[in-house]
C-alpha cells in the first residue's frame, strides 16, 4: 500500500506473467500505456508525480464475514475516548445470508459495533424484513454505515432486486448497494467439482447495473472471490475453462475463485458499465475511467 509498488509508474509491472498471452493483456497494456503517457505529460508541464501521494500509494482495507462470534468477541475493543465498541478483526465485517435472522446473535453483535457493516441479501429476503434489519443495524441512517451485498443468482436479480430498491428508496434509507455475483451462481460440475460459470457471474453484474439504472439508484460496489494465482476453479472466461479442466489447478479449500485473468475481465466490464451509467445520467465519464 505504501511501499512503492502501488505507484502508478509501476502499472506495467502489475500484469502477472501467465496473463501475458491472454486476450485481456492487450487491453491492459493499452491502459498502462495511457497511464504512463499521463504521468509523462505531468512531468513535462512541471508537475512532479512524487509530490502527489495518491499517485504513489493506495489505501488498503480488510473485511470478512463475522461468522465466528467467539473470535469476534475476543477481538472487540472499546474506544476509551468515546466508549464505542469496535471489531478490530477487520475494518468492515458482514453478516451472511444464512445468519441474518433479526433476533439472532450475529445481528445483535453487529449492531453493537461502530464499524461499517455489510449485510448479505439473498433471494429469500423480503422488503419488510430488510427494512427491519436496516433499522436495527443502522438506526441513524448514517451514510457508509451499512452495505447491502446482493447475491441472488444471475437469473433472479430482476425478480428480487427492484422490490428491495423501491422499499429502501421509499423509506429514505442510504445504504451502499453492492453486487456479490459469486455465491448465487455456485453449481456442481459434471466432473464433481464445485464451480461457478463465468458467464453467470458477468450476467449477474450486468443485471445488477441494469436494475439500478432503471430504478434511478446507484450500483455502489462489487463483491468478488478471486486470486492472483493461475487457478482453474470457475469455468469459462477468455481461456474457456471447461468442466474437464477444473482438476488441473483446483486449489481452493472452500469456494471456487476467479483467477487473475477472469478478474481483469470483470474489472474492464465494470469500468464500462460505470462509464455507461455516468454518461446516461449526464455526468462526465472520467471518474469511472479512473
Amino acid at each position: 500500500a505504501t511501499g512503492g509498488y502501488a505507484n502508478l509508474e509501476n502499472a506495467h509491472r502489475w500484469m502477472l506473467g501467465f496473463v501475458a498471452d491472454s486476450p485481456q493483456s492487450a487491453r491492459y497494456q493499452e491502459l498502462a500505456d495511457r497511464i504512463s503517457e499521463t504521468i509523462g505529460f505531468m512531468r513535462a508541464i512541471g508537475l512532479d508525480p512524487e509530490t502527489h501521494h495518491e499517485l504513489r500509494q493506495t489505501e488498503f482495507w480488510t473485511s470478512h464475514e463475522a461468522l465466528l462470534l467467539g473470535f469476534e468477541q475476543a477481538m472487540t475493543r472499546v474506544d476509551s475516548t468515546t466508549g464505542d465498541f469496535y471489531a478490530t478483526s477487520g475494518h468492515m465485517i458482514w453478516i451472511g445470508d444464512r445468519t441474518r435472522q433479526l433476533d439472532h446473535a450475529h445481528v445483535e453483535y453487529a449492531r453493537g459495533v461502530k464499524n461499517p457493516i455489510g449485510l448479505k441479501c439473498g433471494p429469500s429476503i423480503k422488503p419488510d424484513e430488510l427494512l427491519q434489519l436496516m433499522e436495527v443495524l443502522d438506526p441513524e441512517n448514517e451514510p457508509g454505515r451499512l452495505t447491502l451485498i446482493c447475491r441472488f443468482g444471475f437469473d433472479k436479480v430482476g425478480d428480487h432486486l427492484p422490490g428491495l430498491l423501491r422499499a429502501v428508496k421509499r423509506e429514505g434509507r442510504l445504504p451502499v448497494w453492492s453486487c456479490d455475483p459469486m455465491h448465487g451462481n455456485t453449481i456442481k460440475a459434471s466432473s464433481g467439482y464445485k464451480t461457478r460459470p463465468f458467464e453467470r457471474i458477468m450476467s449477474e453484474i450486468r443485471s445488477f447495473f441494469d436494475v439500478h439504472n432503471a430504478e434511478g439508484t446507484y450500483a455502489g460496489g462489487v463483491h468478488l472471490e478471486m486470486t492472483g494465482k493461475n487457478v482453474t476453479e470457475c469455468t469459462g472466461g477468455a481461456r474457456a475453462i471447461t468442466d474437464l479442466d477444473l482438476h488441473d489447478r483446483y486449489h481452493t479449500y472452500c469456494d471456487p475463485r476467479l483467477n487473475a485473468e477472469q478478474a481483469i475481465e470483470v474489472a474492464f466490464m465494470v469500468a464500462e458499465l460505470l462509464k455507461k451509467e455516468r454518461i446516461g445520467r449526464g455526468l462526465p465519464a472520467v471518474r469511472a475511467a479512473e
